[in-house]
């Protein structure tokens, strides 16, 4: 149930941040922001929340992300975890099965589920949801926003010393802001409906590919299947996606309708793909397919989006909360915007291979499909590029330690993820020897916990050796050190690193 409260009065600054959008992206960030005690306010045009599934695919990245908060149990229970996926909807499976993570699956858990649990997190934690409500423009000064809303009963403004927007990819924040959508437009079309099917096939995840076109087939938890897929020879996109328009999609490139009826969802999408050139425009900030769209291939746009708040998060809250100056958010678009790019670059890919019917494309699939059966390390890159578990924020300092960046986790279990359910930075200790008082103290100064770690032990390689790490409250290393666990050097070196903190966490 969403929270509900009287629109405050025009020129009201009642909440510090006001989300535009209630998806799943703008639900999670206002979850982080109220985690951290900030006063959040999510307004959604739509009254309700949509009924269709959309964005099926929880990755394995993003399943950490919710168990750093103790947020993913709901999700384990609810999706279908699938231990593979596909690439470009080739035939050679990109594993899940051996990546570096407690979750190493592919869940399949509709959009309704997630925003029906991320929504109830959030109003739990305080955050205040309001339905109905349109943001129509907004205006911004050196101390806030001033937004203008379309309310059921008539129109109002409220103000806040932050905006965020995660409305989608034709967000009205965005265009408000003047930030530019560069890209390209659609050029091709997808179809997707979801069934019953009395004749499923037998795997999960089931894929046709012919000179017809491709297609997708793919099990929900309710027992009904997505079925999804392009076919060239049903490119109208003005003409709303029927069932028998999908019956005779999947005829023409399966050679069977796995006797499909009772459809709940049937539409059409498109492959344009655009970037926002920048993701903060001094107050404004964009999250979400506000900032990045695609082709949906591969099941990734959603995680990127739920991932862009983990990092904008906990910087907004401790910027609103005097712990650090504004320009940390400046380091939100420097280490997102890259990954929106790799991600339009990939989905490019992806939308190449599933659309390209020439035979070219059909010698590129079969050396990539090779690629995949017969090199591990390929196929491992692929996988990384699809699970998000690959994404490093490379430092700026060129003398930081290599894992600077890096996502902290226990490949022999959940590990780190318990340690940041408050959304606080950690220190972590590996030495084996009490850590020292001063090291201590510090740490509680800036009000980072000290836990011993066996993550040298077994963290692999790039972990050997590191005696100290501290950990970012979205699970990134902030800074490691190889000094001796003990003595003054390692007190010393650890202090420096604590001294900036309290500007930071």
């Amino acid at each position: 149930m969403s929270a509900t409260r009287q629109a405050p009065p025009q020129g009201s600054s009642d909440h510090q941040v006001v989300i535009a959008g209630a998806g799943p992206v703008g639900l999670w960030l206002a979850h982080e922001l109220a985690l951290a005690g900030v006063s959040v306010l999510v307004l959604e045009r739509e009254e309700r929340r949509s009924p269709h599934s959309k964005a099926l695919g929880i990755q394995p990245r993003t399943v950490e992300v919710l168990a750093m908060r103790n947020r993913h149990r709901d999700t384990l229970a609810a999706g279908r975890p699938l231990p593979n996926w596909h690439f470009g909807m080739l035939e050679s499976r990109v594993d899940f099965s051996s990546l570096p993570t407690p979750f190493p699956f592919l869940l399949a858990q509709p959009q309704t589920v997630t925003e029906e649990l991320l929504e109830r997190y959030a109003t739990e934690l305080g955050a205040v949801v309001r339905r109905g409500h349109e943001v129509i423009s907004l205006v911004q000064d050196d101390s806030s926003v001033t937004v203008r809303v379309g309310g059921p009963d008539g129109a109002y403004e409220v103000s806040a010393p932050y905006v965020v927007g995660t409305d989608g990819a034709r967000s009205t924040v965005r265009r408000e802001a003047g930030i530019d959508f560069p890209g390209s437009g659609t050029s091709a079309y997808g179809f997707l409906g979801e069934v019953v099917l009395d004749n499923p096939p037998r795997n999960p995840g089931f894929a046709a590919l012919s000179e017809a076109g491709r297609l997708l087939v793919v099990p929900l938890p309710d027992g009904r299947f997505r079925v999804t897929g392009y076919d060239p020879a049903d490119q109208r996109h003005d003409v709303p996606m029927t069932l028998d328009g999908l019956r005779d999609a999947s005829l023409r490139i399966a050679g069977t309708d796995f006797g499909m009826r009772s459809p709940s969802w049937l539409s059409r999408f498109g492959n344009a793909t655009r970037l926002a050139a920048a993701y903060r425009s001094r107050r404004v900030l964009l999250a979400g397919d506000a900032a990045h769209i695609h082709w949906p291939a591969g099941g990734v746009g959603l995680n990127v989006g739920l991932q862009d708040t983990m990092n904008l998060g906990w910087k907004l809250a401790a910027v609103l909360q005097g712990r650090a100056a504004a320009e940390l958010l400046d380091t939100y678009h420097a280490e997102r915007h890259p990954v929106g790019a790799e991600l339009a670059e990939h989905t490019k890919a992806q939308g190449a291979l599933i659309s390209g019917l020439t035979p070219e494309v059909t010698a590129l699939r079969g050396l990539l499909n090779e690629a995949i059966a017969s090199e591990p390390a390929f196929a491992r890159l692929l996988a990384g590029k699809l699970s998000g578990l690959d994404t490093v924020y490379r430092p700026a300092d060129a003398d930081a330690h290599p894992l600077t960046g890096g996502r902290a986790h226990d490949p022999e279990g959940e590990g780190v993820f318990p340690l940041l359910h408050d959304g606080r930075a950690v220190l972590l200790t590996m030495g084996g020897e009490p850590v020292d008082s001063e090291v201590a103290e510090r740490a509680a100064a800036a009000g980072i916990s000290v836990h011993p770690s066996r993550l040298a032990r077994t963290g692999g390689p790039a972990w050997s050796g590191v005696t100290a790490a501290l950990i970012r409250p979205d699970g990134r290393v902030w800074w490691a050190t190889e000094q001796p666990c003990s003595g003054a050097g390692f007190a010393a070196e650890v202090g420096k690193a604590l001294d900036g903190l309290p500007a930071v966490f």
